[in-house]
């Protein structure tokens, strides 16, 4: 993991399930090419300790690990929120608790969700100081409360006093807008990794997308933790 970023492999399509992912109809959702994402990767060039804090805040698990699992997400999509709603506690309970897997959260927000970047910032602003997994959770489970509001901010600012930040220092960042150039930085290194849609996970160089069942996710990542034990072990 270097700062700002995570680093993505070439990917090979495992699996794609369209019909229980979110995608940007008719174009590309991460295409590289916009002014805004030229913006955001020219300012990830300077260190900013907002960002640094930020970047390792989206990060759990055990830093032995080997094995990586980068969760590609948008936090208005709705099979996004299914996923999280589903498998993400079987995951995080058998993987990174257990010291298997070391996991990151990759922002990929979509452009017909007009509070998937609102909320991104709020989130990665809560992971500047800690608490980024606590505010991920309770973005997705209060989903259905905000996702048509036309003004996101009460219900971010209720999130923020929820999950124990200091708010100020919260709000100072939320509102700077920091956390912006991160994300459109992580749309752009998402879209060059294979991904297209959310969720996706980008597992050993391999992308599988959509709202899988953690019982179909369990042999993949079994197989790489396999995989990069035995690599491991050739490298000793």
């Amino acid at each position: 993991m270097h700062r700002y970023t995570i680093k993505l492999s070439a990917a090979v399509f495992f699996s794609l399930i369209a019909a229980t992912a979110c995608s940007q109809p008719g174009s590309n959702p991460g295409a590289a090419d916009t002014p805004a994402t030229a913006q955001g990767a020219e300012a990830l060039k300077a260190p900013d300790p907002l960002l640094i804090a930020a970047d390792r805040g989206r990060i759990a698990g055990d830093s032995t690990a080997r094995t990586w699992v980068v969760i590609a997400s948008d936090f208005q999509c709705p099979y996004c929120r299914q996923w999280h709603a589903e498998s993400y506690k079987p995951f995080i309970d058998e993987y990174v608790r257990t010291g298997k897997v070391r996991v990151a959260f990759l922002n990929f927000p979509l452009g017909q969700h007009r509070n998937a970047i609102p909320t991104a910032s709020a989130a990665m602003c809560a992971g500047v100081q800690g608490k980024f997994w606590q505010y991920h959770d309770a973005v997705f489970e209060t989903q259905a409360k905000w996702s048509a509001m036309s003004d996101v901010r009460p219900v971010l600012d209720s999130i923020a006093q929820r999950v124990g930040v200091d708010v100020p220092q919260w709000a100072k960042c939320f509102e700077s807008d920091a956390m912006l150039p991160l994300i459109l930085a992580d749309r752009d290194r998402a879209s060059k990794g294979g991904v297209q849609s959310t969720p996706s996970f980008l597992i050993g160089g391999q992308v599988m997308a959509g709202a899988i069942p953690f019982a179909e996710m369990r042999p993949v990542i079994d197989s790489v933790i396999a995989r990069d034990r035995r690599a491991s072990g050739a490298q000793q």
